[in-house]
């Protein structure tokens, strides 16, 4: 390549790049990536911090598979001070990025930021206790687990609780965006959508898991299963005076103990799946179902050709 057509090039992305930000300049959420000194939350520090925390909820099951009574306890507190220094920076940006100050000179944030990953990280036990509980309820559910421990390694259901179960504490810690970026991660690797708003009991089992969708308002009991392609979602938006969606009211299913789900059903708006019931797959809900119900499609009926007919 000759001098001349490196120059040009420089001036061809040069081009480009100016107007890309000249763009930015005229959108209003995007005139923000111009102001100085500017530090957002790393959807790649906040992943990687998570996987840590995975490492010590299940500990030489990740990462680290030379675990043994000598040196486990060494290497949960070493991970656990790593994690605490990155969940306190995240945190503290995700406070900046919704106070909309954006940089280091946040005293207020700062604070609370450290208030909020202590808190959090002493949540941890309370976290793998429900995840145990999950873990067990997987391996109880499907016949086809050989151990807990294929559970844990292999299925996307009990990955998704594990970060699920993490962004909720911190949603309730009223932390911004941190847990939305923990569950839309966890959505993208295993296929498994849940709001980080949702309030799911113990003993949760997602069987295969492809396609669920739980919603933010969502309240599931304990002992509920469920399978893939199941929605729990909102049948509709209230709208304000704009046109918008009304944000934060109940919108979602509750679901109480001991309810099964089968793969591709669907359930929405604010109504109320009885205790011990049974949901067919395929099926559509809109209103309250009572507790013992067994909700199923008809049955397809199966009639032999004539000849020279049809069904």
């Amino acid at each position: 390549m000759t001098i001349s057509q490196i120059d040009i090039n420089k001036f061809y992305l040069s081009s480009i790049a100016n107007k890309l930000c000249s763009i930015n300049h005229d959108i209003d959420f995007l005139k923000k990536i111009h102001e100085k000194d500017r530090q957002l939350p790393s959807r790649d520090v906040i992943i990687n911090t998570v996987e840590k925390i995975r490492c010590v909820l299940f500990p030489g099951y990740f990462v680290s598979s030379e675990l043994n009574v000598d040196n486990i306890t060494h290497y949960v507190g070493a991970t656990l001070d790593q994690i605490r220094r990155k969940m306190l920076e995240q945190t503290r940006r995700g406070f900046c990025f919704e106070c909309g100050k954006y940089g280091i000179g946040c005293p207020k944030c700062l604070e609370k930021a450290e208030k909020i990953t202590k808190e959090f990280l002493a949540c941890l036990p309370e976290i793998q206790r429900q995840l145990a509980l999950d873990v067990q309820s997987a391996y109880d559910g499907d016949p086809a687990a050989t151990s807990p421990d294929e559970a844990i390694f292999c299925y996307p259901g009990v990955q998704a609780l594990t970060y699920y179960r993490l962004a909720h504490v911190l949603f309730e810690l009223k932390v911004p965006i941190v847990p939305r970026i923990i569950t839309e991660y966890a959505h993208s690797i295993t296929g498994i959508d849940i709001h980080p708003g949702a309030k799911i009991g113990e003993s949760f089992f997602i069987d295969h898991g492809t396609g669920v969708v739980i919603g933010e308002t969502c309240i599931i009991g304990n002992r509920v299963r469920i399978y893939q392609g199941v929605t729990l979602g909102a049948m509709s938006f209230p709208l304000d005076k704009d046109g918008k969606p009304v944000k934060g009211i109940d919108r979602h299913p509750i679901v109480e103990d001991d309810v099964i789900i089968y793969s591709g059903a669907t359930i929405l708006g604010r109504i109320v799946i009885g205790r011990g019931s049974v949901i067919g797959g395929n099926v559509w809900i809109t209103r309250d179902v009572p507790p013992g119900s067994r909700i199923t499609q008809r049955v397809a009926k199966h009639e032999k050709f004539e000849q020279g007919g049809g069904i």
